[in-house]
């Protein structure tokens, strides 16, 4: 894969990301940039996705809770119909709340009380040490990869010694 593919990767998944918060429906979606999620007792909601923020129900969620960079926390009796997935962040269920798809976290850990239910598969990718080989160790690759070829091309650039 070369640097201009990678870029257009990058960007592509930016534009992905930006077009889904341009498009969710504000009445029954809710999709946050750095700020957190609150879903109240009584309020009712279809899908919440947050980004370097926490999602925190109290409420009903009908579809599914997804973070990348939070937490996902289900207290004071709240239902989420769908799953919760959360990327670099921890999930917490409180007492007598229920989750009625899949639990994922990557790079956290679920905590879960023992009245909580979950009605889907729980998959749980612990510790710091799962991102840092997922986001970091690429990044340092690549930078290897860049710093070669940046020494190789000034070598073949180098002047050619004067004869004497």
């Amino acid at each position: 894969m070369n640097l201009t593919s990678s870029r257009l990767h990058i960007c592509l998944l930016t534009v992905l990301a930006v077009s889904g918060l341009a498009f969710a429906d504000r009445s029954h979606d809710r999709t946050e940039l750095g700020h957190n999620i609150n879903i109240r007792p009584g309020e009712q909601v279809t899908d919440a996705t947050c980004f370097g923020c926490t999602i925190r129900v109290r409420g009903h969620l009908s579809g599914d809770a997804t973070t990348f960079g939070g937490s996902i926390i289900v207290e004071d009796g709240g239902k989420v119909d769908g799953d919760a997935t959360t990327f670099a962040g921890n999930i917490r269920l409180a007492e007598s709340t229920a989750v009625s798809g899949d639990v994922t976290v990557f790079g956290g850990e679920v905590r879960r009380d023992a009245s909580a239910t979950i009605g889907g598969d729980v998959t749980d990718f612990r510790g710091h040490a799962l991102m840092l080989v997922i986001f970091v160790v690429p990044f340092v690759v690549f930078g290897l990869f860049v710093a070669g070829l940046v020494w190789l091309i000034r070598r073949l650039l180098r002047p050619a010694p004067a004869a004497v």
